[in-house]
């Protein structure tokens, strides 16, 4: 994450970089894992948590490729 002026911050989804709002939420910092939806962050997810989610998204999509 890099936090940019006015409130944004430019992330890294899966690769791709996105510049979202940061302003609904207090106190991010770089390395914080966010909730993202529609370019807002809207709260900060613990970081055991977060890896756990990614994890299963990974595995989701996984099961989608075809073999």
């Amino acid at each position: 994450m890099e936090l940019l002026d006015d409130g944004m911050a430019r992330i890294d989804m899966g690769g791709v970089s996105k510049v979202i709002s940061v302003a609904l939420v207090e106190g991010v910092e770089i390395g914080d894992f966010v909730i993202v939806h529609v370019g807002y962050a809207l709260s900060k997810i613990d970081p055991k948590e977060a890896e756990c989610t990614l994890a299963l998204l990974r595995d989701a999509a996984a099961m989608e490729t075809p073999s």
